[in-house]
């Protein structure tokens, strides 16, 4: 039986990378015993200074404005995430913010974690920034005016509340939650909110054109600037105890727009040093962390690698992604559990019997981002093996393509279901960046260099490199059919390489030009590169051919997954105890509150193909997709007998 007995992709550990190897086994290349004993002086110590010096990427993706994904699930998933967005009026989405700044509203207000009142309205106004972003993405991404003129409301609107408050602040609460964070008090996050906010305006100016946008958020950085500044380091260190997000990230961007160094000196300010010591020192201390604001200071951490070239930075986004993700992620590829990683690294399989709040959304979201970053960085194609694992397994699965709506957790507990956000009054952080990642689908298909092209996933899209006259129009409905074509269009001959990524999974990939397969060859986890003369007509065609795999737990063997190639299979378990208050409106799916559901024994041997592309029978047991099971209780995970 094909059964990996570690944690992780066979390609990243068999070229070097450490991290995936098996928690049980001894191996002297563990971090853990390679790491040795803490140096006297650690790697952030002190103040940072900052200093530009930009590091060149390898690989660009092409901008949004130049890819469009055409029929597919993933055009019927971003019209159904449009269409949401289209229901939630503007005055609503500025009501708290008015509100604050004192102006008058007579809109409904939000409810969820956008009520003005209550345990959970310390996170009110982070949705109208995840909105912004999404407004600017969905433009980017089809060009849509109607979607830009209201995010260009919802900023005019804003830059009203931001006038009527002092020293560029702005917010859907006020200051005082920030006094309570410098006095040490309880507060929920107004840093992570605040971020938001800022990261919504500046992707509205970046990528929507919207001038004013760009003069909020420098007020609001203003404003940010100030706060840290009359900090002490030992007592901003403290702070910063305290979720912040993306704070990092947003100021180094905001340089990066402007060349203003101000901002990232700002953006400094930030670096959360007991955090970022042990993952340069590649030691794995995440436990106990709340995840999901901990990804994005990561992000952070790698754009102040890429402005400034401090190698420091470059490896804590290094070692954090290759231990997060060979050492803490599901076969789905997400993590946590209960937003916090509660276990030693490569202890999954008793996680999934400690708690059902499993592989919270918002941490796909972010660790998506952070791929690309490191991507960017090397070109290498495995990144993108992960990336595509994540991308069907905890993206595509995570809406509905009848309402939008979309999850907090995907649950890999046996027996558990899927729960959505409601319409108005759910507002998890996870509907903010559920709305961002369903507008942004497009933008990882396609990269460059300065030689050509990487045809990095299997969807289907178009590509306009107009800057070389070059068109590619890819036509697939992978992975249901495990094959794509290529169509070349070019306003003249031009020569070029088409890297075409071979998958990790694929072990006998076939790759014909215009008809004739080629000699070239190329081993899973690499490209396949085809340099030539591109003409009007020129047609690719690859073959990815799929087989049934199994992947155990790094903790116990004889849990496992079964994995068709990409894509996470589930066995449907039915309806048993299911009721509409449970997969509405609920954040945790309680297994335990519905009775037991008997759980299938894996027999891999008896897996045979289905009746529709993707379905398999075990037996009397239906496997399927996780990302195409709604409103039954499944199991990813299953027990092999001894």
């Amino acid at each position: 039986m094909p059964t990996l007995t570690r944690r992780g992709f066979a390609s990243l550990a068999a070229s070097g990378f450490a991290y995936a190897q098996q928690a049980t086994a001894p191996n002297p290349n563990t971090a853990e015993q390679r790491r040795g004993t803490m140096p006297e002086t650690l790697p952030f110590e002190g103040p940072l200074t900052f200093k530009r010096s930009d590091v060149a990427p390898k690989v660009m993706p092409f901008p949004m404005t130049q890819v469009r994904i055409t029929k597919s699930e993933f055009k019927e998933i971003a019209d159904a995430n449009r269409a949401y967005m289209d229901r939630l009026p503007e005055d609503r989405l500025v009501h708290n913010f008015r509100r604050n700044a004192g102006l008058a509203s007579s809109a409904t207000p939000l409810g969820g974690w956008e009520k003005y009142s209550g345990a959970s309205s310390e996170l009110r106004g982070h949705f109208t920034g995840h909105y912004l972003s999404a407004c600017a993405l969905g433009y980017a991404s089809t060009g849509d005016a109607a979607i830009k003129a209201k995010g260009d409301a919802i900023v005019a609107d804003l830059a009203k509340c931001q006038a009527s408050l002092s020293e560029g602040y702005l917010s859907a609460f006020p200051t005082e939650w920030f006094q309570r964070l410098d006095a040490r008090k309880p507060v929920w996050a107004p840093f992570y909110t605040y971020h938001k906010i800022m990261a919504g305006m500046l992707d509205m100016h970046t990528l929507a054109g919207n001038k004013q946008a760009l003069e909020v958020v420098q007020g609001m950085a203003a404003w940010a600037d100030a706060y840290t500044a009359s900090k002490s380091e030992a007592h901003m260190q403290d702070i910063l105890n305290t979720e912040y997000g993306g704070m990092n990230e947003v100021l180094y961007n905001l340089h990066l727009v402007t060349g203003d160094e101000r901002w990232a000196r700002a953006g400094d300010r930030f670096t959360k040093k007991v955090f970022f010591n042990p993952l340069a020192l590649r030691r794995d201390e995440l436990r106990g962390l709340h995840v999901n604001t901990h990804i994005p200071q990561v992000i952070g951490a790698a754009r102040r690698y890429q402005v400034s070239g401090d190698m420091r930075f470059h490896d804590v986004a290094d070692y954090f992604w290759h231990e997060v993700v060979e050492a803490r992620s599901y076969v789905t590829t997400g993590t946590s559990n209960g937003e916090g990683w509660l276990a030693p690294p490569r202890m999954l399989a008793a996680e999934l019997k400690r708690d059902v709040s499993t592989a919270e959304c918002c941490c796909s979201y972010n660790m998506l981002k952070l791929t690309r970053d490191l991507y960017s960085w090397s070109a290498d194609p495995r990144y993108f093996d992960y990336y595509e694992r994540a991308l069907y397994n905890h993206r595509l699965g995570t809406i509905r393509t009848d309402t939008g709506a979309t999850q907090y957790y995907l649950s890999l507990t046996p027996g558990a279901w899927k729960t959505f956000g409601s319409e108005d009054q759910s507002f998890w952080c996870c509907t903010g960046t559920g709305v961002e990642e369903y507008s942004k689908l497009n933008d990882s298909i396609y990269w460059k260099d300065a030689r050509g092209v990487y045809v990095n996933l299997f969807i289907a899209s178009e590509l306009n490199w107009a800057e070389k006259g070059f068109r590619l129009k890819q036509q697939t409905t992978f992975p249901d059919v495990p094959s794509t074509t290529l169509l070349i269009t070019a306003d003249k001959a031009v020569a070029l390489a088409l890297n075409l990524r071979i998958p990790e999974w694929c072990s006998d990939a076939a790759v014909k030009v215009n008809g004739k397969r080629t000699d070239a060859s190329a081993s899973p986890g690499s490209y396949l590169t085809l340099n030539r003369l591109w003409k009007t007509g020129d047609r690719i065609e690859m073959e990815l051919p799929m087989q049934l795999r199994t992947e155990a737990m790094p903790d116990d063997v004889l849990t496992q997954a079964v994995l068709y190639g990409p894509i996470v299979l589930a066995a449907d378990l039915g309806i048993k105890g299911l009721r509409p208050n449970l997969l509405t409106g609920v954040s945790v799916p309680r297994v335990d509150s519905v009775g037991a559901v008997k759980i299938p024994a894996l027999d891999f041997a008896a897996i045979k193909p289905g009746a529709k592309p993707l379905e398999f029978q075990m037996g009397a047991q239906q496997l399927m997709p996780l990302n195409r099971i709604f409103d039954r209780r499944y199991t990813v995970y299953f027990q092999r007998p001894a």
